[in-house]
């Protein structure tokens, strides 16, 4: 295995962690309480990251990790959860599977990377293929539901291309960078989850377990993946790894509650599945890395020269 598939396999494997929320919220957790669920996610896994790394921001770096962390975490996972709340599954994951199109017109502002056909095709093809695993007939809609899903996917995206443009600072780990970010993050939705949805509610033993992996599994060790892929992919490689997620909440949704999937759905699963692959192949090497901050740039340009022939700027995820 290629150095650089490597790194995807790895970076992949957030997008499928993620895949799993869905069936541990309704299995696990208790009902009508997505901001506390996000909270828990968020504010644990970021105290444990910086109680094992032990480094704080510092200069324009606790600006920079407050940004991040609204943007990937502190923004996304309310508006994220208000999404599924006001719409069918189905729907809230076709509006968010528009985040690489996204990425694709954000990376070309701020990383200099030029969309191209096969990017944009890609991208396409991807949110296609989630539409048909996901999407019911005669599916609802509901106007505040889809601004939601819309903005969280827009969120998202733009975190993840700043992440990619800002870099880290010199010496910090990628461990670090995340334990900042998810704290930052936690505590932009502790008073709004306190002002909305009041005190937490009482919590069985299933329920701590169920926090317990969405705050270190799912969320601590899926981010430092994704936040370590984005600092050696190309901003729009990545991004294109989500459609795994939805696939992922499919297939477990078939396997362990007993779902139906059809042709269809099979068939969307390998549309949404080889667009993913499309995104990671590639003969140029991504633009952005020149772009990224002097800090990070020896790690970078590292990785840059061992991949320079597989990595791709056409290729276009949280």
């Amino acid at each position: 295995m290629s150095r650089k598939a490597a790194v995807v396999a790895l970076t992949a494997l957030a997008p499928i962690s993620w895949g799993s929320t869905f069936f541990v919220t309704t299995e696990f957790l208790p009902p009508d309480r997505p901001l506390f669920t996000g909270l828990m996610r968020a504010l644990p896994a970021g105290l444990l990251l910086l109680t094992l790394t032990r480094t704080l921001p510092k200069g324009a770096w606790w600006w920079k990790s407050a940004v991040l962390g609204a943007l990937n975490i502190g923004a996304f996972f309310p508006l994220l959860f208000l999404a599924a709340y006001r719409l069918p599954g189905g729907v809230a994951a076709v509006v968010g599977s528009v985040g690489p199109l996204f990425v694709v017109g954000l990376a070309t502002l701020l990383l200099g990377e030029r969309p191209t056909a096969k990017s944009l095709i890609a991208a396409v093809a991807a949110a296609f293929g989630v539409s048909l695993v996901v999407l019911k007939a005669g599916a609802a809609l509901d106007l505040v539901g889809v601004a939601a899903g819309l903005l969280s996917a827009l969120s998202m995206s733009a975190g993840v291309v700043l992440t990619k443009r800002w870099g880290r600072p010199e010496g910090v780990g990628a461990l670090a960078l995340t334990g900042w970010q998810l704290t930052a993050g936690g505590l932009i939705i502790l008073p709004v989850a306190f002002l909305i949805e009041g005190a937490p509610p009482a919590l069985t033993g299933t329920h701590l377990a169920g926090y317990a992996y969405l705050a270190f599994g799912n969320t601590a060790v899926s981010y430092f993946l994704w936040f370590r892929g984005i600092e050696r992919l190309s901003a729009s490689s990545v991004t294109l790894l989500g459609p795994l997620s939805p696939i992922t909440a499919a297939i477990i949704g078939w396997a362990v509650l007993g779902q139906a999937l059809g042709p269809v759905q099979v068939l969307g699963m390998a549309i949404a599945f080889g667009a993913t692959l499309a995104g990671q192949t590639g003969s140029r090497t991504p633009k952005e890395v020149a772009r990224v901050s002097s800090a990070s740039f020896s790690t970078a340009e590292q990785n840059r020269q061992e991949v320079s022939m597989d990595l791709d700027v056409s290729g276009v995820r949280r």
